[in-house]
């Protein structure tokens, strides 16, 4: 169980730093593409990227935390049944 909640926790984390440093480099490497502007208004394309990035952010803590309501918290369940606790 420990190591699957850790494997898991992992991976979401790695995913979260590969999309913030992404967006970390775009700042510092293409700064023209983040500044592109989106229709006639002032938005630019880096305030809809930034805020993918914060959604992306509030979808995986929500993908770790509906897997940890469900398997997680069942295997637990289980451990302490065997164990007779």
């Amino acid at each position: 169980l420990k190591s699957r909640r850790a494997r898991f926790g992992w991976s979401l984390t790695i995913v979260m730093l590969i999309a913030y440093f992404g967006y970390i480099g775009l700042i510092a490497f293409d700064k023209a593409f983040l500044a592109a502007p989106i229709g006639p208004g002032v938005t630019s394309l880096g305030i809809p990227v930034g805020i993918g990035l914060i959604l992306l952010t509030v979808l995986l803590t929500g993908i770790y935390v509906w897997r940890a309501n469900g398997e997680y918290d069942r295997l637990t369940r289980e451990i302490i049944e065997e164990a007779g606790l």
